[in-house]
């Protein structure tokens, strides 16, 4: 390379240098008062539990009061806050606590929180042939949803259900971040 283009092209480097970072800073997710989220992973967000075992504290730490227990292995809940450890979470009945981040998994499930039971389509479509119902209560595997519409599984059965009918699929934070934990438990 001459010794003119150099400097030339050490200037294009310095620049693409620069625009990356900023496409990077640009990119790190964000909690809701616009602090970045120490996982890189977005707020809010679905995480299931992964143990039939999990205590609810008040606050971030083992210093902190437990709340009450989960007892319910899969059970879908949202990140709404979060801090390196802890996960500040909303659960089907509305209540917010904290859960260390051992105890949570990123597999999806969804749940029906209502007292009626969710037609199970073989499609996307209100008009798709029903394969079975979703019973009040009940936990699933989900794999994804799309164009308000969500693949589940259980056992050999798979199916859609509507996206709106279930819990855990919520594109919305449905808590508060700000609300203090402990609260909204009915």
């Amino acid at each position: 390379m001459s010794s003119k283009a150099r400097p030339r092209f050490q200037r294009l480097a310095a620049t693409a240098a620069v625009i990356g970072a900023a496409l990077l800073a640009g990119a790190a997710q964000t909690m809701p008062d616009g602090r970045p989220t120490p996982s890189g992973q977005p707020v809010p967000r679905w995480l299931s539990l992964k143990s039939s075992e999990v205590h609810a504290r008040f606050g971030p730490g083992l210093d902190h009061r437990i709340l009450w227990e989960y007892r319910v292995s899969g059970l879908p809940v949202q990140v709404i806050a979060e801090t390196t450890e802890w996960r500040k979470i909303c659960d089907p009945e509305g209540a917010v606590a904290w859960v260390h981040r051992s105890v949570v998994s990123s597999r999806r499930s969804v749940f029906n929180a209502s007292d009626r039971e969710i037609p199970i389509h073989s499609g996307r479509s209100e008009t798709a042939p029903v394969r079975a119902r979703l019973s009040p209560r009940s936990l699933v595997a989900m794999d994804e949803c799309e164009e308000g519409w969500c693949r589940i599984r259980a056992g050999r059965l798979r199916g859609w259900v509507r996206q709106a009918a279930v819990f855990g699929a919520q594109e919305r934070a449905l808590c508060n971040a700000a609300r203090p934990a402990g609260t909204g438990r009915r």
